[in-house]
């Protein structure tokens, strides 16, 4: 609710759209990780790690799409992106933690796998509630009141959903491990006469 009026949701949307461009980084490094890992040691098919990267950077535009149309001003297009992004985030964090068990000992720890698959299933049993109060609402707006017929819908929607938003933000650091242990490079090539 506060990335609705100004002058907070310019700060809710630039935070936001801060916040997808950083997950969709942490993704495609995530992905060309994996992508090395399993031409070292073969142990999943690349087209399961591709996957979960498209699924991925398209929960990271649905973030977007939440940040850059408020909830009252258009609420279908907000409720669209926030679908997007919880659902595909989800698949993301399952997706993961499965190609996290494929690789492991070798490339994760047990203990990893099994945080992130907790991870994942908290946020898993959480999106579905969060989706089914929130279209149970019948009413979009800020000021709720306990005794209206909608209150414990909105209660229990948003919740889950912040239920969902954290379990990404652990699901991350979970990352960080691995990310310790890696080194990208940028390499720029200039075809042709310039």
């Amino acid at each position: 609710d506060t990335g609705t009026t100004p002058p907070e949701s310019g700060i809710f949307g630039f935070m936001i759209n801060f916040s997808a461009f950083l997950g969709a980084a942490t993704m495609y490094t995530r992905y060309k990780i994996v992508e090395k890992q399993n031409q070292t040691c073969y142990f999943s098919t690349p087209v399961f790690n591709l996957v979960s990267l498209v699924l991925g950077l398209v929960g990271c535009f649905g973030m977007g799409i939440v940040a850059n149309f408020q909830e009252l001003a258009v609420p279908v297009v907000h409720d669209g992106g926030a679908l997007l992004a919880f659902v595909c985030g989800v698949v993301y964090t399952l997706l993961q933690s499965i190609i996290s068990y494929k690789s492991c000992p070798q490339w994760n720890s047990l203990s990893t796998c099994h945080i992130r698959m907790a991870i994942s299933a908290v946020s898993c049993a959480a999106v579905v509630p969060m989706i089914v109060c929130a279209s149970l609402i019948s009413i979009t707006k800020l000021e709720w009141n306990p005794r209206e017929k909608d209150y414990i819908y909105h209660v229990v929607s948003a919740i889950c959903e912040w239920t969902v938003a954290f379990g990404f933000i652990f699901y991350f650091l979970t990352f960080i491990q691995d990310f310790q242990s890696v080194t990208l490079r940028i390499s720029t090539e200039i075809n042709g006469d310039i």
